[in-house]
């Protein structure tokens, strides 16, 4: 497969722009850390956003061809020791999807191109995460009028994507702030309406010790997912102690690498729990603020870019404008 199918002339334009732009940035230490969290077999008009399998490997074709693919550790060491090189980048995925492990693994194996996986631990044996089990149950609703009044939510059209769309993006805003334990009534009384299962989506215990067997560095997610921010300090310790422990069990080896659940500075974690974090034993962790990584980033809120792009042309472009410029 030539490295871009499909895109070669502005993918490797943007490759020979990417060593334009390395020139005129003098060369300075940087770390792009990019963000995915599923990779699907087909696209899924109610995940727009997400890679399919082949868009997924063109992008990667892309990252090894245009910058130096690090381990997220070993990266953390060089910029912890001043030895970073300027064009390092980082593979990371959230959560533990289980299509993590059957669609992205065997790409990135086959590309030799390193990557961190960050799970959240409390839902490797069968469970979903309260916002997948909205996508779905949305997904199973009839066709028709969705009635609910009983969610206080009205009355919902269900003729079409864009509709099934709205309402899954309504239902996550309103819902993803209230506490658990409200968040889970509402989720099962929803799925209660529309009726059916989810599939389960998350990787199985199995699945994360091959990753790690494989090569793969494994991350703590915590165990289920909260917001540290919304959660008293003695249930924030726990929910990233627990999901330490849980994946050092699984895997048989130390955990070092943390990713902070929604990962908003000040919104979904605060400075207790960049200290907790540390107090855990975790060497390093990563944030969903933009940006990339130099000489003085502070190492408990490495910054993150998600790659939304599906043109290899536009991806390049913002992948490099943000690795030289520090955002997207």
């Amino acid at each position: 497969m030539p490295p871009f199918p499909g895109d070669v002339g502005r993918a490797g334009a943007a490759v020979a722009l990417a060593l334009h732009l390395r020139r005129l940035a003098g060369g300075r230490p940087a770390l792009s850390i990019l963000l995915f969290h599923r990779v699907l077999e087909a696209p899924d008009p109610l995940l727009p956003e997400e890679p399919v399998a082949e868009g997924f490997e063109r992008q990667m074709r892309l990252v090894r061809a245009a910058l130096r693919p690090l381990p997220l550790g070993e990266a953390v060491h060089l910029l912890r020791a001043d030895r970073l090189p300027a064009d390092a980048v980082a593979i990371t995925f959230d959560d533990g999807y289980e299509n993590n492990h059957r669609l992205a693994r065997p790409i990135l194996e086959r590309l030799g191109v390193p990557a961190t996986f960050f799970v959240a631990a409390g839902f490797l044996e069968g469970q979903n995460m309260w916002n997948d089990e909205v996508i779905e149950a949305v997904r199973r609703a009839p066709e028709g009028e969705l009635d609910l009044e009983p969610l206080g939510l009205g009355r919902w059209s269900m003729t079409g994507v864009a509709e099934r769309r709205r309402l899954i993006d309504t239902l996550l805003a309103a819902w993803k702030y209230l506490p658990p334990e409200e968040r889970s009534e509402r989720v099962a009384a929803l799925s209660a309406l529309v009726g059916g299962r989810s599939p389960s989506l998350m990787m199985r215990p199995e699945a994360v010790a091959e990753l790690a067997a494989s090569g793969f560095e494994v991350g703590g997610h915590t165990l289920s997912h909260p917001i540290l921010a919304r959660l008293g300090e003695a249930e924030a310790a726990r929910e990233i102690e627990a999901g330490k422990q849980r994946l050092e069990e699984i895997i048989g080896r130390r955990i070092t690498l943390f990713a902070y659940p929604n990962g908003k500075p000040g919104t979904d974690y605060t400075a207790r729990d960049v200290a907790l974090v540390g107090r855990a034993g975790f060497e390093a962790a990563v944030s969903t603020a933009k940006g990339v990584a130099r000489r003085g980033s502070d190492l408990y809120q490495l910054p993150r870019f998600t790659p939304w792009d599906r043109s290899a042309g536009r991806f390049a472009v913002r992948l490099l404008a943000n690795h030289v410029g520090g955002r997207p």
